[in-house]
């Protein structure tokens, strides 16, 4: 009988760590039925000679909630290997909250996410459950996607515009108890929550997850115990600033209450502070004591990110910035050139209060990478200082009058520098136990970074350039690890009885082009877009969805359900 693909003469490297070797992949009916010589021919067949054949890479971190109702190919992650995509991280999702809430949702994600409005305004927000959304989905994506369900939208849809700063009822708390359980059954992998100082919404307050006390976060946890299937994803402030010992507890007590692994979003890495990055991993070791599991997510590669004060995306975090970002761009514009609104923003972003993102606020170093008044076209990459040795002004002045002039649209970029040391810690910690590849973020923050890059900057510069990781090492962190995490059954591994997600990548070109700006989004809106390069084929459950780097049309992706396509992972404790 004819298999329905062969994948001929590659080097597999099945994801489990084993040494990668030559064979043959014959599939059928969607699932890996042999690996090793195939004799049989295919319906389809795909010359893999000088290529490496791995599982599809596993993204856990993205927010593709929205795009996949207008990019069923969730671009560009596939391009860059990614067949499994999970969302609704960060405690945002766009269900179970109803069309009673499409105006409010539609305005936290824009802000807080970072996804433009006009796009989010072209969603039918029609959805009458978490089951009747994802069902929206079946058979009309490229890629397979599953959805944690998001303790915002939650409680937006029991407390309705209480869920704003009000503190809930024990029956409201209940019926938040009661609809994460709906959620699950109806196909939801889990539950995300965030209490990030970061994170507000539409009209500059705190996110609704933001003013839920511990014993309301506690019922959540704890009604995923009974929850086949799911799992958990937490953000508390000193993700970015550095753990409390009260939060180091909370972390732990969590996923001991939920019997599910935590994981959190996300550690940095950086040679310059070896011991911050050991101390924010400390919380693991500690949750391990006690039976709980705690896991980082982490990217491999240095997060380059696109600042402007239109969306207000990251510059909003600086204490006391919120207020400026929750008014209309008119009045905006107008705070920014009152010189007592200049000095009140410049005294909180070098407070003590903005943690790691006071390195902001050393404003000379901040790259000028487009510009669109004429008068400040000059200034398009050179950095605020020089803006500023050039107008004879202070650079934070410098800096806001070419925002203002530019009508807010000014790109901006921190500097970044990368050492070869940084790369040897990351490859460090990409390994440790307490830590897990991914993170990326695709699907949201579209005009301030494009994170679908992390697997092939891993691969490319990790692994091609530096030589920190074997290749059976990186894709096994690429795909069997957050495979296991998260129980996706069967998949992560390219091994016989499981699906039949593949990338062939050439391992002498793999890697990623530069970002660059498309105008390509429902409304006209924009977003920051990356080629990969050296990825020839990508399978999703049997099917081919990128040939030679551009998309197939095909759908063959799956919408992942909590028990039906996943296992349930517990803790030790438990």
């Amino acid at each position: 009988m004819m298999l329905d693909l062969v994948v001929r003469g590659g080097t597999v490297v099945d994801g489990t760590g084993a040494p990668a070797r030559r064979a043959d992949v014959g599939v059928r009916d969607g699932r890996v039925v042999t690996v090793g010589e195939v004799d049989e021919g295919g319906a389809e067949e795909i010359d893999a000679e000088g290529l490496m054949v791995a599982p599809g890479f596993v993204d856990l971190h993205t927010h593709y909630d929205a795009q996949l109702f207008w990019d069923p190919t969730a671009s560009p992650s596939p391009l860059h290997g990614v067949t499994t995509v999970i969302g609704g991280n960060c405690g945002f999702s766009l269900a179970p909250a109803g069309p009673a809430h499409a105006d409010y949702i539609a305005r936290m994600m824009a802000r807080v996410e970072g996804m433009p409005l006009q796009s989010l305004e072209h969603l039918d927000w029609k959805w009458s459950s978490f089951g009747d959304w994802l069902g929206r989905l079946d058979g009309q994506v490229a890629v397979n996607a599953g959805f944690l369900a998001g303790h915002s939208a939650i409680r937006r849809a029991v407390m309705g515009e209480e869920a704003v700063g009000g503190v809930a009822t024990d029956s409201q708390v209940r019926a938040m108890v009661e609809l994460l359980g709906d959620c699950a059954r109806q196909g939801a992998l889990g539950f995300s929550t965030s209490q990030a100082h970061t994170h507000n919404d539409g009209d500059g307050q705190p996110v609704p997850s933001r003013a839920a006390a511990r014993a309301e976060i506690e019922a959540l946890c704890s009604a995923l115990s009974g929850l086949p299937g799911t799992t958990l994803e937490i953000i508390v402030p000193g993700c970015l600033n550095g753990f409390s010992e009260e939060e180091v507890e909370l972390l732990g007590t969590l996923s001991l209450l939920a019997d599910r692994p935590a994981n959190w979003n996300v550690l940095g890495v950086s040679a310059g502070n070896p011991e911050g990055c050991e101390r924010q991993l400390a919380a693991s070791t500690a949750a391990a004591e006690r039976g709980a599991t705690v896991v980082a997510l982490t990217l491999p590669h240095t997060m380059k990110i696109r600042l402007s004060f239109e969306h207000g995306a990251i510059l909003d975090g600086l204490p006391g910035w919120r207020e400026l970002f929750a008014v209309p761009a008119e009045e905006r514009l107008a705070r920014l050139r009152d010189p007592a609104e200049r000095g009140r923003l410049a005294a909180g972003a070098a407070s003590k209060e903005a943690g790691i993102l006071g390195a902001l606020a050393n404003w000379k170093w901040l790259l000028v990478e487009e510009t669109f008044a004429p008068e400040n076209a000059r200034y398009e990459g050179r950095s605020i200082g020089e803006a500023a040795e050039a107008q004879g002004k202070e650079p934070f002045d410098a800096l806001l009058d070419i925002v203002v002039a530019d009508g807010l649209r000014t790109g901006l970029r921190p500097p970044i520098p990368e050492s070869e040391a940084d790369w040897e810690l990351r490859a460090k910690v990409w390994q440790d136990p307490r830590t897990i590849v991914g993170g990326s973020d695709a699907g949201a923050h579209l005009d301030v970074m494009c994170g679908a890059i992390y697997s092939t900057s891993m691969l490319g510069d990790g692994v091609r350039k530096r030589g920190l990781l074997s290749w059976e090492e990186a894709v096994r962190q690429l795909t069997d690890v957050p495979a296991r995490l998260y129980g996706l059954r069967d998949r992560g591994r390219v091994r016989e009885g499981w699906w039949a997600d593949l990338v062939l990548f050439d391992p002498d070109r793999i890697g990623h082009g530069p970002e660059r700006t498309r105008n390509d989004l429902p409304g006209g809106a924009s977003r920051l877009y990356a080629e990969a390069e050296g990825i020839s084929h990508v399978v999703v459950n049997g099917t081919e969805i990128v040939r030679d780097g551009a998309f197939t049309g095909a759908t063959p992706g799956s919408v992942l359900r909590s028990g039906a396509d996943t296992d349930t992972v517990t803790v030790p404790g438990r």
